[in-house]
């Protein structure tokens, strides 16, 4: 009779999969883009090939028994193998043409990456790029993006990719002359973080060192503290890459060793040697290699005209936080 797996087809596993995932017919036949008869069709014919019952129909939904979990774990494998040979197929094929999806986090593409994606397109026409915006991880391993350039001290161990430099960070306030740029550091509101950046370690170092009523302003976007910052909402901690490069803000105190983070370049491996892959990460690490000073902070120690001009910067002297 024959392995009865061997009678499945790709469509059929994505069927279980897509029911396990959303616990319900209908939602399954509507992420698929199939009507839901023909779901409940294919799920029967599937359970009645391998013998077993896939789910439990529960008043709750569909619950995956423990032979459905193995099916679903299936075409979850099956599923990268897929992805893999179409994304390599495809990334010699496309070469210096074709989408680049790229997911990178607020503060690295608002004045950093852009400039450099304008630069890449300028001399890559025919490549579409698309940028995710967002802190959490995207699944390369999916297909989710072909490169994530992320702040980072532990990339997956999964991707391929360099750090290309140390992000450093520092204190910014309103430049002088805007709302309560006239106060003294240790008499002004903070900017901090909170949300999905509550754990930054930002967030932390302010949240020892500054009174929480002197904390005015939450928000989980780097770019968002920025722009509380300039709109004389506090003093708070920025990339100096975002920070040195944001009108009407001003940086007020030294590097903060603490906060530094690697900046790096990710991709899968299977696509790395792409055309437009490696030609994006290529003409990324050339230009980074030349915008350094920015990235680690030297900027504003040296180059910026608005930084202190009576010699280094001095620590900030922080209002004692309450025990």
């Amino acid at each position: 009779m024959g392995d009865p797996i061997s009678k499945l087809s790709w469509d059929d596993l994505r069927i279980v999969r897509a029911i396990a995932e959303t616990g319900a017919l209908a939602a399954a036949a509507h992420m698929l883009g199939i009507n839901g008869s023909t779901i409940a069709r294919r799920l029967s014919r599937v359970e009645e090939v391998l013998g077993v019952a896939l789910f439990d129909r529960r008043r709750t939904g569909y619950v995956a028994t423990a032979q459905g979990e193995q099916i679903v774990a299936l075409a979850g494998r099956m599923e990268l193998d897929v992805v893999s040979v179409a994304r390599r197929v495809s990334g010699h094929a496309q070469g210096h043409a074709g989408d680049l999806r790229i997911t990178t986090s607020d503060s690295i593409l608002l004045y950093f990456l852009t400039p450099m994606i304008a630069s890449f397109q300028a001399q890559n026409p025919a490549i579409r790029v698309e940028v995710n915006v967002g802190n959490g991880a995207m699944n390369l391993a999916r297909g989710e993006a072909d490169i994530a350039i992320r702040a980072t001290e532990a990339p997956p161990e999964n991707l391929f990719g360099r750090k290309v430099a140390t992000i450093a960070w520092a204190p910014y306030s309103a430049c002088a002359g805007s709302i309560g740029g006239d106060r003294p550091i240790a008499e002004r509101q903070w900017v901090s973080y909170g949300g999905r950046l509550s754990g930054l370690k930002a967030a932390d170092l302010v949240g020892t060192r500054v009174p929480a009523d002197s904390i005015a302003y939450r928000t989980d976007s780097v770019a968002g503290a920025a722009a509380a910052i300039a709109a004389g909402l506090g003093v708070g901690y920025l990339p100096c890459m975002l920070g040195d490069l944001s009108p009407d803000i001003e940086r007020v105190g030294p590097i903060e060793p603490a906060l530094s983070d690697d900046l790096w370049l990710l991709t899968h491996p299977d696509i790395r040697r792409s055309g437009r892959i490696y030609a994006f990460m290529s003409h990324c690490v050339e230009t980074i290699s030349r915008q350094r000073d920015l990235v680690e902070g030297r900027l504003g120690d040296a180059c910026d005209p608005r930084a202190a001009p009576d010699g280094p910067w001095r620590p900030l002297r922080f209002p004692a936080a309450p025990r």
